[in-house]
């Protein structure tokens, strides 16, 4: 009886160590992005990750990250938890000229009172793209939400400045991506986790 058992766990253990390893990453266009990750107390899920195109030309890859994980738009700007979008960059690009397209997305997908409420947010983000000036190829920023702080925004992992406080920054910015018009249909799709 004690011979079968410790057969039996035998197997078993050959067995586990013979099944692959469930994906701690997943990886969009040569860029990893945890499945999850600790923010604000809480664990986020990657909701999903793509790659932003201009034309044919690979810009950068976004991963969106929040718990529970968020089917639309709508659920994803309701949830009132710590939320991330990250990016990195695949090519260089002007940093200014980035920003300029950033206030854009955000003019084209909030109605006028938001992007009224957004303004202060939003001079703050023109003023970071244009003291970088420059985001190279394998640089990344991210933006945060965190619940009683604001929207923190970090380039290459350090927080830039004081926490954007009003809530409408954060919901503006998030509306870039995934808004009536976004910056790439297919990457909101994959922020989302929609498949085609």
């Amino acid at each position: 009886m004690i011979r079968r058992l410790l057969l039996a766990l035998a197997v078993a253990a050959v067995l586990a160590t013979a099944l692959p390893a469930r994906a701690q990453t997943t990886e969009v266009a040569g860029v990893k992005y945890d499945n999850s990750l600790s923010l604000g107390g809480a664990t986020l899920q990657l909701n999903g990750a793509g790659v932003r195109y201009k034309l044919v030309i690979k810009v950068y890859t976004a991963g969106l990250y929040i718990a529970p994980k968020a089917p639309t738009t709508e659920a994803v700007l309701a949830n009132t938890g710590p939320r991330r979008m990250h990016i990195v960059m695949l090519r260089d690009i002007d940093a200014n000229e980035l920003g300029k397209l950033f206030i854009k997305g955000i003019e084209q997908n909030t109605t006028r009172e938001e992007f009224a409420k957004a303004i202060p947010g939003t001079i703050r983000l023109g003023e970071l793209f244009a003291e970088k000036k420059h985001l190279k190829a394998g640089e990344s920023f991210s933006v945060d939400w965190l619940p009683g702080t604001g929207t923190v925004i970090l380039v290459n992992g350090k927080a830039t400045g004081e926490p954007i406080k009003e809530p409408e920054f954060f919901s503006s910015l998030m509306k870039i991506w995934l808004g009536k018009s976004p910056a790439d249909y297919l990457l909101k799709d994959a922020l989302l986790g929609v498949s085609r």
